[in-house]
Parts: C-alpha cells; structure tokens; sequence
C-alpha cells in the first residue's frame, strides 16, 4: 500500500517540480520484532522531524493476543499523541460507478458525500486501565477544551461545505456525552450560528447511516464511535479498501492512513485495493503540504481508472475482471500524467 503511494507522490513530485524526502521507519509489529518496542525512538524522532506522516497497517496475526504485554495498536496510539493529532477527518464519497459494490440498495447512497471528524486522543481509548481476577475496567474522559477544539474543526469544515453538522453522543447514559452535548450545543450557538446543527443518539446514528446517508453532511463525535461508524460508513462506498482518512493537530504535520487496517491473508498476493492509501495521500498533499491543486489531480486520476473500469478484486463484482495492487497504481500514476 505505503510503496503504491510512494509511486503516485513521486509522479506528482515529478510533474510538479517538487521534491519530496521520504524516510522509512518500523512501527507495529515490525517494530516490535526488530526492537521490542511499537515505536522505537528513531521512529518518534523520525516524525518530530517530518512534514507529514503516511502510515501503512500496523498489526497481524502473529501479534494478535490481547493479553501480550506489548502490542502493535500501542505504536499507533503513542504515535497519534506523539504528534498531537487529535481530529481523524475520514471522508466518505460513493463513486455512481461503484454502486453495485455496496450492500445497500443504489438508491439509499444516491449522492452521499459526508466527512465523519473523529476525536483521536481522548475518550476509552486513552483512559486508565484496570484488571484483576474477572473484572476489569476502562476509564473514559473528555474535558471542555477537548470537546471544544475538535467541534470547531467539525464546525469550520461543515461551513466549507454544505453547512450542515450532526453531532453524536450516549448523552441518555453516559455522563461524558453529557458534557459533550451540554458544551457543543453552547460552541455551536455562539461561534458557529450558520452551522445547520443536529444531535443523534449513536445507536440512531448507526441506523442513520444506512437508512438515510446521502442526509449527511459532517459528522462529530467522540474517539470510539467515530471508530465504530466510520468502518460502517465504509460499506456505503463499497469496500474499506477505497477510504481515506487524515488526522490532524494545531499545526500543519499530520498522519495519514486508509481506514483498513492490516490484511495478512492476502498480504504479498498483489490483489489489495489502493484507493484508500493513495487518497490519503492526497490529503496529505492538501492539508499538511498545502497542495490543493495536486491533491485535487490524484483524486481525479483515482475517479479516472475507475471510470475506465479498471478494479480490484474487492470492488470487480461478478462483471468485471479484477486487477493487481500495482496495475491499479500503473493506471493512476498514467492519468496523472
């Protein structure tokens, strides 16, 4: 995926004038059988130094026990908080070409175009931990000023685009979704009065999702549900394969990843789709290198091998012959160009 990415940045670089470093660094189980660390100091120095980070899956089989001591999804979470990236930005667009690959009916995802902002650095994921005998907890936690800035990069976005932004919570549970809900409700009404604002429960949301899509515009909410949703919102586009997703801080640096995580059965077999990690490439070329113009160009070059019916085999269906991982990344480097 990561080498599929490299190529298009380089054919980018290439027609652009630019010049593009890249410096490859262990993270994840690699990391953690090469150093016994998920993420080794010269990775963290690695990307303190960087303009922007692409990352490729971090996990497999062989380091799947839930009880081991040490974990590859340790190296992402340390990673994510090394670089302060607390908005995950995972857009969600249906190609009409690409209807037939979702499980839903063409005419539910007729027009879907929505961005899910996912807070990244707080909640159940980063709170305090505990087990013993056959109990066990997990600790979760949000602060106003969590809350506040990742509403306000949900609330900007919703203005550069259709003005409309749903918030999700469990404010009829939990007591973190009530604060959620009490301190959106209040950032929306006196800093974003022209943002079209609506508040779903998450389990009506998931049901949302799938019933009536194209109503979306961006969505907000918390750490695990933005997890959740997003990998639901997937299967409106068809496959987990074609999603891209960027995460963000305060400054210009972010990470960047497709949504996938890691595949081990068909690793090595040049079959995995690309989309999704060469699209987020060309978030990395907007939001972190201020690109917009070559990003727009690899987002238009995905669309074109499509509309020319050239698919993976995730997204081929019964009709269509599939392609290799590199055949795909050959037809949207030669539309670049």
């Amino acid at each position: 995926m990561i080498d599929a990415a490299r190529d298009v940045l380089e054919r980018v670089a290439a027609l652009g004038e630019y010049r593009f470093a890249f410096d490859v660094r262990d993270i994840g189980g690699a990391a953690i059988d090469a150093t016994g660390s998920p993420l080794p100091d010269d990775t963290i120095a690695s990307v303190k130094e960087a303009d922007a980070v692409l990352l490729g899956a971090v996990g497999g089989p062989k380091w799947s026990d839930p009880a081991a001591a040490v974990r590859p999804e340790q190296g992402l979470l340390d990673l994510r908080e090394t670089l302060g990236v607390f908005a995950n930005l995972r857009p969600v667009r249906v190609n009409p070409r690409l209807a037939g690959a979702s499980p839903l009916r063409p005419e539910i995802i007729d027009g879907v175009d929505l961005l899910v902002v996912r807070e990244l650095t707080g909640g159940i994921y980063f709170g305090d931990k505990s087990r013993s005998g056959t109990s066990a907890s997990d600790l979760c936690t949000y602060t106003t000023a969590e809350i506040e800035r990742i509403v306000r990069v949900a609330a900007r976005l919703a203005l550069s685009r259709r003005g409309k932004l749903c918030s999700v919570d469990k404010a009829n549970v939990l007591e973190t979704s009530r604060l959620w809900r009490s301190v959106t409700d209040g950032l929306l009404a006196s800093e974003f009065p022209a943002v079209e604002a609506e508040t779903l429960l998450v389990d009506a949301a998931a049901m949302h999702l799938l019933s009536r899509p194209a109503d979306f515009d961006v969505i907000v909410t918390e750490n695990m549900f933005g997890d959740i949703l997003t990998d639901e919102a997937s299967m409106l586009a068809g496959s987990l394969g074609l999603l891209p997703s960027a995460s963000l801080g305060d400054g210009t640096s972010g990470l960047y990843e497709p949504i996938h995580g890691s595949a081990p059965d068909i690793a090595g077999k040049n079959i995995a789709n690309p989309c999704g990690t060469i699209a987020s490439a060309a978030m990395l070329l907007r939001h972190s290198l201020k690109l917009e113009d070559a990003a727009h160009a690899v987002e238009s070059a995905i669309d074109a091998a499509i509309a020319a019916g050239h698919r993976t085999a995730d997204i081929a269906g019964s009709d269509s012959a599939a392609i290799g991982t590199r055949e795909f990344t050959a037809e949207v480097v030669r539309n670049l160009g």
